[in-house]
């Protein structure tokens, strides 16, 4: 199961070039960019580690030099990209999408919770945080390989 947040969740990977082209179009409108990376990508952990500072007005090629320098730090994490618009009432993520996914993603289960009054209430649990942080996508962990 792939994990779909972000900005190109259903289309493929995209391709370093086609990263690139993403990021140079937030440069062009003025967007500054930070890159996060996350062991637990459950959908409602939207605070990912952020990798560096934020990068106000830099060159598309040094986004992509820093997501190199975070895939070699991070191999088996998520990478995304953020691009911020700081504009006087925006003041928000204007994009944001994965740039890396570990070589296996375990996915998440489903629990059902059962309440008061015959009410049924619904609960993801993500197969990954089922192993030590740090250890969720090693060989030998929680049967993930």
């Amino acid at each position: 199961m792939r994990i779909t947040q972000g900005t190109f969740s259903f289309l493929p990977d995209l391709t370093d070039e086609q990263i690139r082209r993403q990021v140079a179009y937030a440069l062009g409108c003025g967007w500054s960019i930070s890159l996060e990376h996350t062991d637990d990508p459950h959908p409602r952990n939207a605070y990912w580690e952020m990798f560096g500072l934020p990068m106000f007005e830099p060159q598309a090629n040094d986004v992509l030099d820093a997501l190199f320098d975070a895939r070699k730090q991070f191999p088996n994490e998520y990478l995304k990209i953020n691009a911020y618009d700081a504009r006087l009432g925006r003041q928000t993520t204007a994009l944001s999408f994965i740039v890396q996914r570990p070589p296996h993603e375990p996915g998440f289960r489903l629990e059902r919770q059962a309440g008061p009054d015959r009410a049924i209430r619904y609960q993801l649990h993500a197969y990954a945080t089922d192993s030590a942080a740090g250890e969720r996508y090693h060989k030998g962990s929680n049967g993930v390989k």
